[in-house]
């Protein structure tokens, strides 16, 4: 395993991040794992040296906290990983139970903290930015909550580049714990990020770590245009709502398989190889529910594409609406 700086802090992260979406309540989405099922993938990243873990309260409604909280207490030591969770989308059906106020910020941090079994988070996300919400309370709450010792660092995650340089500057000037990663949808069948948020993030030398960077197993050969689909590809309606599978995408998808077969390597390694390549980006987020996934991700990590190839699979790419930022 790779291990890289994250950001402009002293913390150091594997070049991979275990996003933990997947681990939680099949009742919450068909395609999570609960926790039996769960447990050998986390224990089977901290043995590959995958030091970086990535949850959300609003994964199976706090579900994957729980899980992710409780293999770690058992299978290491809390001074050896990095725990990423994040604070926004609603967990309850009351208005005060989402978004950014200071009310819900401090009251699902203590929730997380009790779920995850530890007394601090390494790096608190902001899921989404808060229209509803002044910026200037939300950035003071989150200072707060560092100054209190319950988050070391703090992120932001899908959101125009203008609100996450607002905050930036309103943190910096009022001598504010800052933001220090930014957690955005990128990969390569959707690239807008290239255009503002992520020469902001080098600018500032703010840690990228992307989600989806296989466009929700897209890339990886999970929504074929004739053959059986995955569960998760029947049933991911955020996949829809992302608008993924255009005529476009499957251009670049056949061309991903093309560079594979040339390689002797696997789609779904070519498709990360691509996001680990571009400047800046710190540790990509994997998911992992089948035998092979980690592994492939691994393997990633030794598949170099060289300028011609990168070229070849980005040709086909055509501009696109913004996604992920709702």
């Amino acid at each position: 395993m790779d291990y890289v700086p994250f950001g402009n802090t002293g913390l150091t992260v594997s070049r991979l991040c275990l996003g933990c979406m997947t681990y939680g309540d099949p009742g919450w989405r068909e395609w999570v794992l609960d926790e039996a099922a769960s447990r050998p993938f986390i224990r089977e990243a901290l043995e590959a040296g995958i030091n970086f873990f990535d949850t959300a309260n609003v994964y199976s409604l706090g579900r994957s906290e729980e899980i992710l909280g409780s293999a770690l207490k058992e299978m290491a030591r809390r001074d050896e990983v990095v725990i990423a969770t994040k604070v926004y989308n609603p967990m309850g059906a009351k208005p005060t139970q989402r978004g950014l106020s200071r009310k819900h910020i401090m009251e699902s941090v203590d929730a997380s903290l009790r779920r995850l079994k530890t007394d601090y988070v390494d790096l608190l996300i902001i899921h989404r930015f808060d229209r509803a919400t002044p910026v200037e309370e939300t950035v003071e709450a989150l200072s707060d909550v560092v100054k209190a010792g319950k988050a070391l660092y703090l992120g932001a995650s899908s959101m125009w580049a203008w609100q996450f340089m607002k905050m930036l500057g309103l943190q910096r000037a009022r001598g504010l714990a800052p933001f220090v990663s930014m957690q955005n949808y990128v990969n390569l069948i959707y690239r807008e990020e290239e255009r503002e948020m992520l020469p902001l993030c080098r600018s500032e030398r703010i840690a990228v770590t992307p989600w989806s960077p296989l466009a929700r197993g897209f890339l990886g050969g999970n929504l074929p245009k004739q053959g059986e689909k995955t569960v998760r590809a029947r049933t991911d309606t955020y996949a829809q709502q992302l608008g993924i599978g255009s005529e476009d995408d499957y251009a670049i998808a056949a061309r991903v398989h093309e560079v594979a077969e040339r390689l002797g390597a696997k789609p779904a390694q070519v498709a990360l190889a691509w996001v680990l390549g571009l400047p800046g980006v710190t540790s990509p987020i994997i998911g992992a529910s089948k035998p092979h996934h980690l592994s492939d991700a691994i393997g990633a990590l030794g598949v170099t594409l060289d300028a011609e190839t990168r070229a070849y699979l980005e040709a086909p790419y055509r501009p696109k609406a913004v996604q992920g930022h709702v």
